[in-house]
Protein backbone atom coordinates (compact mmCIF):
# COMPACT_ATOMS: atom_id res chain seq x y z
CA UNK A 1 0.00 0.00 0.00
CA UNK A 2 1.35 3.44 -0.85
CA UNK A 3 0.74 6.28 1.60
CA UNK A 4 -0.88 8.61 -0.93
CA UNK A 5 -3.48 6.20 -2.30
CA UNK A 6 -5.04 5.06 0.95
CA UNK A 7 -6.34 1.61 1.86
CA UNK A 8 -7.58 -0.63 -0.89
CA UNK A 9 -9.11 -4.00 -1.52
CA UNK A 10 -7.01 -4.78 -4.56
CA UNK A 11 -4.16 -3.33 -6.54
CA UNK A 12 -2.57 -3.66 -9.94
CA UNK A 13 0.15 -1.92 -11.89
CA UNK A 14 0.05 -1.33 -15.62
CA UNK A 15 3.55 -1.01 -17.00
CA UNK A 16 4.78 -1.73 -20.50
CA UNK A 17 8.46 -1.24 -19.63
CA UNK A 18 10.57 -4.40 -19.87
CA UNK A 19 13.71 -2.67 -18.58
CA UNK A 20 14.71 -2.63 -14.91
CA UNK A 21 14.51 1.18 -14.75
CA UNK A 22 10.78 1.85 -14.66
CA UNK A 23 11.20 5.03 -12.59
CA UNK A 24 12.00 7.08 -15.68
CA UNK A 25 9.45 5.51 -18.03
CA UNK A 26 6.83 5.33 -15.30
CA UNK A 27 3.92 3.13 -14.36
CA UNK A 28 0.21 3.56 -13.71
CA UNK A 29 -1.17 1.98 -10.57
CA UNK A 30 -4.81 1.00 -10.14
CA UNK A 31 -6.21 0.38 -6.70
CA UNK A 32 -9.69 -0.35 -5.43
CA UNK A 33 -10.92 1.57 -2.42
CA UNK A 34 -14.18 -0.32 -1.91
CA UNK A 35 -16.32 0.55 -4.92
CA UNK A 36 -13.99 3.36 -5.97
CA UNK A 37 -11.10 2.86 -8.37
CA UNK A 38 -8.00 4.98 -7.84
CA UNK A 39 -5.74 5.51 -10.86
CA UNK A 40 -2.31 6.85 -9.90
CA UNK A 41 0.37 8.14 -12.26
CA UNK A 42 3.80 6.99 -11.12
CA UNK A 43 6.67 8.75 -12.89
CA UNK A 44 8.08 10.93 -10.14
CA UNK A 45 11.54 11.20 -11.73
CA UNK A 46 9.91 13.12 -14.58
CA UNK A 47 7.13 14.86 -12.58
CA UNK A 48 4.60 12.44 -14.09
CA UNK A 49 5.31 13.71 -17.62
CA UNK A 50 2.87 12.04 -19.99
CA UNK A 51 4.92 10.08 -22.50
CA UNK A 52 3.33 7.74 -25.04
CA UNK A 53 4.44 4.90 -22.78
CA UNK A 54 2.70 6.37 -19.73
CA UNK A 55 -0.42 7.21 -21.76
CA UNK A 56 -0.56 3.61 -23.03
CA UNK A 57 -0.34 2.38 -19.44
CA UNK A 58 -3.03 4.86 -18.45
CA UNK A 59 -5.26 3.64 -21.29
CA UNK A 60 -4.82 0.06 -20.07
CA UNK A 61 -5.69 1.19 -16.54
CA UNK A 62 -8.86 2.98 -17.69
CA UNK A 63 -9.94 -0.19 -19.50
CA UNK A 64 -8.98 -2.52 -16.64
CA UNK A 65 -11.46 -4.57 -14.62
CA UNK A 66 -10.60 -2.58 -11.49
CA UNK A 67 -11.89 0.55 -13.20
CA UNK A 68 -14.70 -0.75 -15.40
CA UNK A 69 -16.40 -2.54 -12.48
CA UNK A 70 -16.08 0.43 -10.11
CA UNK A 71 -18.81 2.84 -9.05
CA UNK A 72 -16.57 5.93 -9.30
CA UNK A 73 -13.01 6.73 -10.35
CA UNK A 74 -10.35 9.01 -8.88
CA UNK A 75 -7.22 9.95 -10.82
CA UNK A 76 -4.17 11.31 -9.01
CA UNK A 77 -0.48 11.92 -9.50
CA UNK A 78 0.39 11.67 -5.82
CA UNK A 79 0.83 14.20 -3.02
CA UNK A 80 3.45 16.38 -4.75
CA UNK A 81 2.61 16.60 -8.46
CA UNK A 82 -0.33 15.71 -10.70
CA UNK A 83 1.50 15.96 -14.03
CA UNK A 84 3.90 18.53 -15.44
CA UNK A 85 2.57 17.86 -18.96
CA UNK A 86 3.64 16.04 -22.08
CA UNK A 87 7.11 14.58 -22.52
CA UNK A 88 8.58 17.22 -24.83
CA UNK A 89 11.55 15.04 -25.75
CA UNK A 90 9.11 12.82 -27.65
CA UNK A 91 7.32 15.74 -29.30
CA UNK A 92 10.45 16.91 -31.10
CA UNK A 93 10.83 13.53 -32.78
CA UNK A 94 7.26 13.17 -34.07
CA UNK A 95 6.33 13.48 -37.75
CA UNK A 96 2.91 14.30 -39.14
CA UNK A 97 2.30 10.61 -39.76
CA UNK A 98 3.41 9.56 -36.28
CA UNK A 99 1.23 12.25 -34.69
CA UNK A 100 -1.81 10.90 -36.53
CA UNK A 101 -0.94 7.37 -35.39
CA UNK A 102 -0.48 8.65 -31.83
CA UNK A 103 -4.03 10.05 -31.69
CA UNK A 104 -5.37 6.72 -32.90
CA UNK A 105 -3.44 4.87 -30.18
CA UNK A 106 -2.36 6.15 -26.75
CA UNK A 107 -3.50 9.71 -27.51
CA UNK A 108 -7.10 8.50 -27.28
CA UNK A 109 -6.80 7.99 -23.51
CA UNK A 110 -8.20 11.42 -22.67
CA UNK A 111 -11.45 10.78 -24.55
CA UNK A 112 -11.64 7.21 -23.22
CA UNK A 113 -11.32 8.50 -19.67
CA UNK A 114 -13.90 11.25 -20.28
CA UNK A 115 -16.33 8.70 -21.71
CA UNK A 116 -16.34 6.46 -18.63
CA UNK A 117 -19.96 5.96 -17.57
CA UNK A 118 -19.23 6.36 -13.86
CA UNK A 119 -18.37 9.73 -12.24
CA UNK A 120 -14.70 10.71 -12.16
CA UNK A 121 -12.72 12.97 -9.86
CA UNK A 122 -9.22 14.43 -10.35
CA UNK A 123 -7.20 14.97 -7.16
CA UNK A 124 -4.65 17.66 -8.00
CA UNK A 125 -1.48 18.57 -6.12
CA UNK A 126 1.46 20.55 -7.47
CA UNK A 127 1.97 20.96 -11.20
CA UNK A 128 -1.08 20.35 -13.40
CA UNK A 129 0.22 21.58 -16.73
CA UNK A 130 -0.28 20.85 -20.41
CA UNK A 131 -1.39 17.26 -20.89
CA UNK A 132 -1.81 16.96 -17.13
CA UNK A 133 -4.41 19.73 -17.17
CA UNK A 134 -6.05 18.11 -20.20
CA UNK A 135 -6.38 14.88 -18.22
CA UNK A 136 -7.81 16.75 -15.23
CA UNK A 137 -10.27 18.57 -17.49
CA UNK A 138 -11.51 15.18 -18.73
CA UNK A 139 -12.69 14.38 -15.18
CA UNK A 140 -16.18 15.31 -14.03
CA UNK A 141 -15.00 16.99 -10.83
CA UNK A 142 -11.63 18.49 -9.89
CA UNK A 143 -10.33 18.91 -6.34
CA UNK A 144 -7.05 20.71 -5.70
CA UNK A 145 -4.86 21.48 -2.73
CA UNK A 146 -3.23 24.92 -2.24
CA UNK A 147 0.02 23.75 -3.90
CA UNK A 148 -1.69 23.16 -7.26
CA UNK A 149 -0.50 25.15 -10.27
CA UNK A 150 -2.40 25.15 -13.57
CA UNK A 151 -1.44 26.11 -17.10
CA UNK A 152 -1.34 25.24 -20.79
CA UNK A 153 2.16 26.28 -21.97
CA UNK A 154 2.03 24.66 -25.40
CA UNK A 155 1.86 27.86 -27.50
CA UNK A 156 5.13 28.97 -25.94
CA UNK A 157 6.96 26.05 -27.59
CA UNK A 158 5.19 26.47 -30.91
CA UNK A 159 2.30 24.00 -30.61
CA UNK A 160 -1.12 24.08 -28.94
CA UNK A 161 -3.14 21.91 -26.54
CA UNK A 162 -4.57 19.09 -28.63
CA UNK A 163 -5.97 16.44 -26.28
CA UNK A 164 -9.19 18.24 -25.47
CA UNK A 165 -7.57 21.06 -23.51
CA UNK A 166 -8.92 24.00 -25.51
CA UNK A 167 -12.27 22.34 -26.17
CA UNK A 168 -12.94 21.50 -22.53
CA UNK A 169 -11.43 24.68 -21.11
CA UNK A 170 -13.71 26.85 -23.26
CA UNK A 171 -16.71 24.95 -21.91
CA UNK A 172 -15.44 25.15 -18.33
CA UNK A 173 -14.42 28.82 -18.10
CA UNK A 174 -15.51 30.51 -21.35
CA UNK A 175 -13.58 31.74 -24.42
CA UNK A 176 -12.17 34.95 -22.87
CA UNK A 177 -10.53 33.17 -19.97
CA UNK A 178 -9.36 30.38 -22.27
CA UNK A 179 -7.60 32.95 -24.46
CA UNK A 180 -6.04 34.50 -21.37
CA UNK A 181 -4.64 31.18 -20.21
CA UNK A 182 -3.65 29.65 -23.56
CA UNK A 183 -2.35 32.64 -25.52
CA UNK A 184 -0.37 34.12 -22.61
CA UNK A 185 0.92 30.68 -21.52
CA UNK A 186 0.49 31.82 -17.96
CA UNK A 187 0.10 29.87 -14.74
CA UNK A 188 -2.67 30.15 -12.19
CA UNK A 189 -2.70 28.98 -8.62
CA UNK A 190 -5.40 26.96 -6.88
CA UNK A 191 -7.23 30.02 -5.55
CA UNK A 192 -7.57 31.57 -9.02
CA UNK A 193 -8.54 28.22 -10.54
CA UNK A 194 -11.32 27.97 -7.97
CA UNK A 195 -12.45 31.54 -8.64
CA UNK A 196 -12.65 30.74 -12.35
CA UNK A 197 -14.57 27.52 -11.77
CA UNK A 198 -11.75 25.39 -13.14
CA UNK A 199 -11.74 23.38 -9.91
CA UNK A 200 -14.74 22.77 -7.71
CA UNK A 201 -12.95 22.76 -4.39
CA UNK A 202 -9.61 23.65 -2.80
CA UNK A 203 -8.69 21.79 0.37
CA UNK A 204 -7.26 23.44 3.47
CA UNK A 205 -3.45 23.65 3.70
CA UNK A 206 -2.05 20.30 4.73
CA UNK A 207 -5.29 18.44 4.01
CA UNK A 208 -4.70 15.69 1.40
CA UNK A 209 -6.78 16.41 -1.69
CA UNK A 210 -6.86 12.69 -2.51
CA UNK A 211 -8.69 12.06 0.75
CA UNK A 212 -11.28 14.69 -0.16
CA UNK A 213 -11.56 13.34 -3.71
CA UNK A 214 -12.29 9.88 -2.30
CA UNK A 215 -15.01 11.35 -0.07
CA UNK A 216 -16.65 13.04 -3.06
CA UNK A 217 -16.33 9.87 -5.15
CA UNK A 218 -17.93 7.81 -2.35
CA UNK A 219 -20.80 10.30 -2.14
CA UNK A 220 -21.51 9.90 -5.86
CA UNK A 221 -20.94 6.13 -5.80
CA UNK A 222 -23.81 5.81 -3.31
CA UNK A 223 -26.29 6.93 -5.98
CA UNK A 224 -27.86 4.55 -8.57
CA UNK A 225 -25.21 3.92 -11.24
CA UNK A 226 -27.59 4.10 -14.20
CA UNK A 227 -28.92 7.48 -13.07
CA UNK A 228 -25.35 8.75 -12.68
CA UNK A 229 -24.39 7.52 -16.13
CA UNK A 230 -27.43 9.01 -17.88
CA UNK A 231 -27.11 12.31 -16.01
CA UNK A 232 -23.42 12.51 -16.96
CA UNK A 233 -24.24 11.94 -20.64
CA UNK A 234 -27.06 14.50 -20.61
CA UNK A 235 -24.81 17.13 -18.97
CA UNK A 236 -22.11 16.52 -21.59
CA UNK A 237 -24.55 16.71 -24.50
CA UNK A 238 -26.38 19.73 -23.09
CA UNK A 239 -23.14 21.73 -23.09
CA UNK A 240 -23.35 22.18 -26.87
CA UNK A 241 -26.99 21.40 -27.61
CA UNK A 242 -29.58 24.12 -28.33
CA UNK A 243 -31.90 24.79 -25.38
CA UNK A 244 -34.81 22.87 -26.90
CA UNK A 245 -32.64 19.85 -27.61
CA UNK A 246 -31.12 19.93 -24.13
CA UNK A 247 -34.60 19.99 -22.57
CA UNK A 248 -35.64 17.06 -24.74
CA UNK A 249 -32.56 15.11 -23.67
CA UNK A 250 -33.48 15.70 -20.01
CA UNK A 251 -37.02 14.49 -20.60
CA UNK A 252 -35.95 11.41 -22.55
CA UNK A 253 -33.35 10.59 -19.92
CA UNK A 254 -35.94 10.91 -17.17
CA UNK A 255 -38.40 8.72 -19.05
CA UNK A 256 -35.77 6.02 -19.64
CA UNK A 257 -34.67 6.02 -16.00
CA UNK A 258 -38.24 5.99 -14.76
CA UNK A 259 -39.06 3.01 -16.98
CA UNK A 260 -35.92 1.17 -15.84
CA UNK A 261 -36.77 1.70 -12.17
CA UNK A 262 -40.15 -0.05 -12.62
CA UNK A 263 -38.86 -3.17 -14.33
Amino acid sequence: MTPDTGPGTGTGTTDRDDSPDTSRRGTVETRRHGGIAVIALRRTAKLNALSAHLESALLDAVRSKEVTTSRAVVVTGGPRVFSAGADTTELREMTTESIAAYYRASGSVYETFAALPQPTVAAISGYCLGGGLELALAADIRVADPTASFGLPEVGIGILPSSGGVTRLVRAVGPARTRDLVLRCRRMDAAEAYAWGLVGEVTDPGAPCLERALEIAAEMAAHPPLALSVAKQVITAATDAPRESALLLEQLGYAALNAASHR
